[in-house]
């Protein structure tokens, strides 16, 4: 049994211990600070769920203790999962099966079935594991490694936010992501795909021009690495890229028509195969009128335009990585792709990271069979029902548009005997009627079709519908 942190330490302590372990050679990827929720989004009123590195986690607030906790999502008993149990009346959490309940700390507070004068519950058996966690620009955070290197070991926070925190503007989201945590890495710190795949959502062919980039600096702590000319033609300014090992990277670009931007990426390894993707877009703009309107836009609305990014790349990455598996994996890259421009720079180096620390997050491991091209759309079990701001707004669209049929219906209905009931039927009366049918009858096919943002993809991405 742990305690929960709520405090990681300075980059310059003299107790710092480097992410993923001492061992100058080996990256240990259990040797990290991982985000796992954004806080907004968790229910201090229930657990939750999450897998890190295949381990099941239980997520919950201790209100006695006012922090978030991580538990093994066993309970000693009967290794039922305590994440289907429930938070008691004394704030511990509940394992659904007997009842047997636990403290913040993981320790056994009570066991109903025993008999009076016993204490089975002050055994260490009777304990449950407790990660380390901490809250950090608004990520909880768990610390699946040693429990005493994990006060030592830095918080992988976005460094800019922290050096001059004022002023930014940001949006957030999530979803879990059908490929490894590697793979969407290679994807994100590679920014010449993003004409083409993304073309006609964040991105434009017509902007394509050579990327030559160049890393700086190096280590197993990650690398930096920048784009002198930077997108768009150049006409932006310069981009900085920055890879802290083993799952966060940001974007940095300064211009004179937009002020400062980044494009932050953290992946959270769930399983092989598996992650979790958290996406930030801090903005610092020049002028005060874009940051105004995304403030005021909700963020439900924003997550429906971001899931259709992620979904541009979606489906070909999912293949990409079983593709690379099959020719050797990473440790083979430089045979299985063929990287003959400084634009793949990026992507090298992190494969060459992977490989100079032997950090194969899940080695020996396999990939399971490609999922259809469906379950790799589907918005739902991957984002909606995890985000407390799609979940609400989609209750309510169903409540919206189950009033509106209502409203319809009974229109509809009534209209017979509304015209009776005139001594003189108008015929203006009965046009109007029929027309808030017709609306009616529209606006509830429309909202039906919005409500299908919420459940899956496009099947074909923007960039192959054909031009105009």
């Amino acid at each position: 049994m742990t305690n929960s942190l709520l405090q990681s330490p300075s980059p310059t302590s003299p107790e710092t211990l480097p992410a993923g372990g001492q061992d100058p050679e080996r990256f240990d990827w259990l040797e990290v600070w991982y985000p796992v929720h954004y806080v907004e989004d968790l229910d201090k009123s229930q657990p939750t769920r999450f897998t890190l590195l295949e381990q099941d986690l239980v997520l919950w607030w201790d209100n006695n203790e006012q922090t978030w906790r991580a538990f093994a999502d066993q309970c000693p008993h009967r290794l039922a999962p305590l994440s289907e149990g429930r938070i008691n009346e004394d704030g511990w959490l509940e394992c659904p099966y007997h009842g047997w309940a636990f403290s913040g700390t993981g320790k056994c507070e009570s066991i109903p079935q025993q008999a009076p004068g016993n204490q089975a519950e002050t055994s260490q058996r009777a304990c449950v594991q407790s990660l380390p966690t901490t809250v950090c620009q608004g990520l909880l955070f768990v610390y699946p490694g040693k429990v005493e290197n994990a006060a030592k070991t830095k918080v992988p926070i976005v460094e800019p936010l922290e050096e001059n925190p004022e002023g930014w503007v940001c949006l957030n989201t999530f979803r879990d992501i059908p490929y490894d945590a590697l793979t969407l890495m290679e994807n994100v710190l590679d920014s010449s795909h993003i004409p083409y795949t993304h073309h006609r959502t964040v991105g434009n062919r017509a902007n394509v021009s050579p990327v030559n980039l160049e890393v700086v600096e190096s280590g197993k702590w990650g690398f930096k690495g920048t784009w002198a000319e930077g997108p768009r033609k150049g006409t932006l300014g310069r981009q900085d890229t920055t890879f802290i090992a083993p799952g966060l990277m940001w974007h940095d670009l300064t211009s004179k028509q937009f002020g400062r931007t980044l494009t932050v990426v953290y992946a959270t390894p769930i399983r092989k195969g598996e992650c979790r993707l958290f996406a930030r877009f801090p903005f610092k703009f020049s002028s005060k009128l874009p940051g105004l309107f995304l403030k005021l836009t909700p963020r439900w609305y924003s997550h429906i335009g971001q899931n259709g990014v992620l979904e541009d790349d979606q489906i070909f990455l999912h293949y990409q990585e079983r593709y690379l598996a099959q020719r050797g994996g990473s440790a083979n890259v430089n045979k299985a792709f063929y990287l003959p421009t400084k634009a793949d720079a990026f992507v090298f180096e992190l494969h060459s990271w992977l490989k100079q620390y032997d950090a194969e997050p899940f080695p020996g491991e396999t990939l399971a069979p490609p999922l259809t091209k469906e379950a790799l759309l589907d918005r739902y079990h991957s984002h909606t029902k995890k985000c407390a701001s799609c979940r609400t707004a989609l209750k309510n669209l169903q409540r919206l548009r189950l009033g509106v049929g209502i409203a319809t219906v009974l229109v509809w209905s009534l209209l017979p005997l509304l015209l009776l009931m005139q001594q003189q039927p108008s015929t203006i009366t009965a046009i109007v009627l029929t027309v808030v049918v017709l609306l009616g009858a529209g606006a509830w096919f429309g909202l039906g079709k919005f409500e299908q943002r919420f459940y899956k993809g496009r099947d074909i991405p923007p960039r192959n519908l054909a031009e105009k």
